[in-house]
């Protein structure tokens, strides 16, 4: 199945200032859905505060963390790290989305509403993490220190089209993420949690993906680019965290988030979505774009199938010494 999307003008005619005016009534549609069918929720009513005791410092019986005392798996651990250091850094990240999408009217609305929400998340994992004794705490402010201190700059501030596409995409993967750590987590009680944070967004990535929906129909080739361009040079929002690149290895192999979850579960269910690669009625460069699109898919399948095999025959050995010990 095709779709025809009327090319409306030169790559030239659309800038940022005239493509938010023109989906400034998308943005409405989308965030009375949105309000519709979301639901506000307690975060403290997801936590285990049966569960907490005083650390060591002012109180005088605290008492020192100790990795045993939580029920959380290490592959849990490692990912509610990395998790909860990418919501730490809302401040740069509502600053980067409200410059670029504004303050006022509908886009200014859902700034701030997304805002709020996301803010749960933070909350309820911190709260969480501290009451259960899942992490040392000690090290979990350190980390959120240099990570904040560093600050955050999006690759994709350049351009509102770009920042569009990328969030699309960038709010299935944490939903996946935070979905998928939740299973391995081994605590019902932070599965459940996570469960939740996930429904959020889940919810955030509808309004993205329906206003990129929007932006084809305005804007095909230019839309078209600015997708391009965000699968291609992915990064997930918690890049610059300490020891990220450590951490997202044990993820991938621990079935949190990888290669594969990124191809199958993330990047291909908002293309096949939008129908992007059936988009018919292209210019030269959306038509390029789109190209090179199809063209890079199917290079991350063909890693994604090589990391596939080799993660098997890491588990076959692992459970080969298993049954040899």
């Amino acid at each position: 199945m095709t779709i025809t999307s009327p090319h409306l003008g030169s790559s030239e005619a659309w800038t940022d200032a005239k493509l938010l005016f023109a989906l400034e009534e998308v943005v409405e549609k989308e965030l009375n859905r949105h309000l519709k069918v979301t639901k506000d929720w307690m975060p403290h009513e997801y936590v285990p505060w049966s569960d907490g005791r005083n650390f060591p410092g002012y109180f005088e019986d605290g008492e020192a963390w100790d990795p045993a005392q939580s029920k959380v798996t290490d592959i849990g651990r490692i990912a509610l790290v990395v998790n909860l250091l990418t919501e730490d850094n809302l401040p740069s990240y509502h600053h980067e989305i409200a410059s670029l999408f504004g303050r006022d009217g509908a886009w200014g609305t859902w700034v701030h509403r997304w805002t709020a929400e996301e803010g749960r998340h933070g909350i309820v994992m911190r709260d969480y993490l501290l009451a259960s004794r899942a992490v040392d705490p000690d090290k979990l402010e350190q980390f959120r220190m240099q990570h904040m201190s560093e600050g955050f700059e999006s690759d994709n501030r350049h351009s509102m089209l770009h920042s569009v596409a990328y969030v699309a995409f960038q709010e299935l993967a944490t939903r996946i993420s935070h979905r998928n750590t939740g299973h391995q987590s081994g605590d019902p009680v932070c599965d459940r949690m996570l469960a939740r944070i996930a429904t959020d967004e889940n919810l955030h990535m509808v309004f993205y993906r329906n206003l990129l929906g929007a932006a084809f129909q305005l804007a095909p080739d230019l839309t078209m680019q600015a997708v391009r361009d965000v699968v291609v040079n992915f990064r997930m929002p918690g890049h610059g965290m300490p020891g990220f690149e450590r951490a997202a290895a044990q993820m991938a192999i621990g079935g949190v988030y990888n290669i594969r979850i990124h191809h199958d579960d993330v990047i291909q269910p908002v293309l096949r979505f939008l129908k992007v690669l059936d988009i018919d009625g292209l210019g030269a460069e959306g038509l390029k774009a789109q190209e090179e699109l199809g063209l890079y898919m199917g290079g991350l399948d063909a890693e994604a199938s090589k990391f596939d095999e080799k993660l098997a025959t890491r588990l076959a050995r692992k459970a080969a010494r298993a049954q040899g010990a």
